[in-house]
């Protein structure tokens, strides 16, 4: 039997969290194979980060659900609480560099900050494994780790969602990320061990929402080793590998 998430969903986020059944549980687990990071966020704790991003968006940003942000960052941990906190707000989610002349808001890493000098709004994340603020950003860079702290916990979704990311509806992502999650074998409780990138909205779709709508848990990994696949999907205790 399916989880409650469904392609009539008000958003993305509401969709992934509810198809949480028990919020200890790790939700997330993202590895870096290039840098040795490993963080596991349970639902609860990626709930929480999601839910100060809503209300950061919604209270400092001044966004309103249809307004357009720009989420130009890399696989990771960071990158998916982003996100759930943006849709959770109801904005309308580019993935990538493009958008910034519509955009309220641009959520980047510091070494793209560069890239974005024509937003009226920079955020700028660390990617650190325990969310460490930025140092020494230029003029009118907001750093988000420090920026969200200060931010509730919760979020009451304030009105549905219709452009979520890119192109496409919140019921388009769903209906996307619930086939692939169909085709791959994902099933409600799952540990699936993921190597695919999140390098673009179709992959974020396949690689991130798909499982997480699903109601599995998810282990992620960039920069993949290959030769240690195997050796992890054990050690995490993943019932699927998705290469």
């Amino acid at each position: 039997m399916s989880p409650p998430s469904s392609t009539g969903s008000a958003t993305i986020t509401a969709a992934v969290f509810g198809a949480v059944t028990d919020w200890t549980r790790p939700m997330l687990t993202f590895y870096d194979d290039a840098t040795g990071e490993r963080t596991e966020l349970s639902a609860a704790t990626l709930g929480n980060w999601a839910a100060k991003t809503a209300n950061f968006v919604v209270d400092e940003v001044g966004a309103v659900p249809g307004d357009v942000i720009v989420v130009d960052l890399p696989h990771h941990w960071q990158t998916a609480a982003i996100l759930l906190g943006c849709w959770w707000a109801g904005a309308h989610v580019r993935f990538g560099g493009a958008g910034d002349d519509e955009a309220v808001a641009v959520f980047t890493s510091v070494d793209r900050i560069g890239d974005h000098d024509d937003a009226d709004e920079v955020i700028a994340t660390s990617l650190d494994p325990f969310a460490l603020p930025v140092r020494n950003l230029p003029p009118g860079v907001t750093d988000f780790s420090t920026a969200v702290r200060v931010h509730g916990d919760n979020y009451a979704a304030r009105a549905r969602a219709e452009a979520a990311l890119d192109d496409a509806t919140t019921a388009e992502v769903l209906a996307a990320a619930l086939a692939r999650a169909d085709s791959d074998g994902v099933t409600d409780g799952a540990r699936v061990l993921s190597t695919r990138t999140w390098a673009d909205a179709d992959a974020v779709t396949a690689a991130l929402v798909s499982v997480l709508a699903r109601g599995a848990s998810l282990v992620s990994v960039a920069n993949a080793d290959p030769d240690g696949i195997e050796r992890r999907a054990q050690t995490e205790r993943a019932t699927l590998i998705l290469r």
